[in-house]
């Protein structure tokens, strides 16, 4: 027979079972023998019969498909997450649909309402995103997960770099390897991993450094804005001996205007960002910064989702914070006179 728009009956009729069983053996709904399920997967297969998903959804009350909503889809950073977060879904067989935030607090909460009944559960990551925003703008039974968000809930679980800590160990790392004037260069003031890394720079600043004046630029996470700070800083008076930018787009963004201007990285100015997306390993010189595994965030946030749409699991909601690493490059200064490292890491400290 021919394989053309094959139907829930065809399969049913070449595997000899009902269209019942076809039904619970391709919802995954258990009640069917090993055998069976065996049998219709490969009839499946063989006739290339593709659900129909509206229909399923119909009597399933799924639709098999999540929803992420992010700030951006543009850099290194979002797509490292994104390819976290599909990998995780496509081996629960779930798909991904995606969306952006970054034209404000209103294109947030049309990304969130525009989800709402084709998806099972929710990805958010949002500066715009608190408890009032979830309430007008998310179903009381649709399941999510924050990503980096200062959100406290009984409701909806949360997953946070600990951006403090480290930002803390790569000030602390400088300062320790010589540099006492060092300038930060600041992410958009609204956005949470950026103030926890302000805070960082802040109390390392204050326990290593106590005599240094802080020196504080702004950015908002584009090279652009790194290319900008890194310009405001060598035509300060007295220029700082390291700089660490709260990303790493910015600090390649001030790595490029420190070489316009003939500054020496490390010799001048020690340089550091966060994040180490794959570009930080491939300038020159290499450049240092704070690991966050960005792929591994999508994938356990995506598995937080998937435990919450699963009746029979029983974890509790609750914060997890995820710890980073610093790595060791050659921009930092530390590595001076020795062969450099490109991969050596170092753990933050626990203050």
């Amino acid at each position: 027979m021919t394989t053309k728009n094959a139907t829930i009956k065809d399969v049913a009729r070449e595997a000899k079972v009902s269209v019942a069983s076809v039904s619970r053996v391709l919802n995954g709904m258990g009640g069917v023998t090993p055998e069976t399920q065996k049998i219709v997967r490969e009839v499946a297969a063989r006739l290339q019969y593709v659900p129909d998903n509206a229909a399923r959804s119909l009597i399933t009350g799924r639709t098999h498909t999540v929803g992420a909503v992010l700030p951006d889809l543009y850099g290194e950073f979002f797509s490292e997450l994104i390819r976290g977060i599909d990998l995780a879904a496509r081996a629960r067989g779930l798909h991904l649909l995606v969306s952006s935030s970054h034209d404000g607090v209103e294109a947030a909460a049309a990304a969130v309402r525009a989800m709402r009944g084709r998806v099972d559960g929710m990805l958010i990551l949002s500066e715009f995103v608190d408890a009032s925003f979830l309430g007008e703008n998310l179903p009381a039974n649709l399941p999510a997960v924050l990503l980096e968000s200062p959100v406290k809930s009984t409701r909806f679980p949360v997953l946070n770099i600990d951006s403090r800590a480290g930002a803390l160990a790569m000030v602390r790392h400088l300062i320790e390897h010589g540099r006492q004037h060092v300038a930060f260069i600041a992410g958009p003031k609204s956005n949470f991993d950026a103030q926890q890394r302000d805070k960082g720079y802040r109390a390392a600043m204050a326990k290593h450094a106590p005599d240094a004046p802080l020196n504080i630029v702004a950015g908002d996470f584009t090279e652009e804005s790194g290319y900008r700070a890194g310009r405001e800083l060598i035509a300060q008076k007295k220029r700082p001996d390291a700089v660490f930018a709260a990303n790493d787009m910015m600090a390649v963004g001030c790595l490029y205007a420190f070489k316009e201007a003939g500054i020496d990285v490390p010799g001048d100015i020690a340089l550091a960002g966060f994040d180490d997306i794959l570009i930080a390993r491939y300038v020159t010189p290499p450049l240092s910064t704070v690991q966050v595994r960005i792929a591994d965030l999508g994938r356990i946030a995506l598995e937080r989702l998937a435990a919450l749409l699963d009746p029979t699991d029983t974890t509790s909601v609750s914060m997890q914070t995820l710890g980073c690493d610093i790595v060791v490059r050659e921009t930092c200064g530390a590595n001076l006179g020795a062969v450099p490292s490109p991969r050596k890491r170092k753990k933050p400290p626990n203050t």
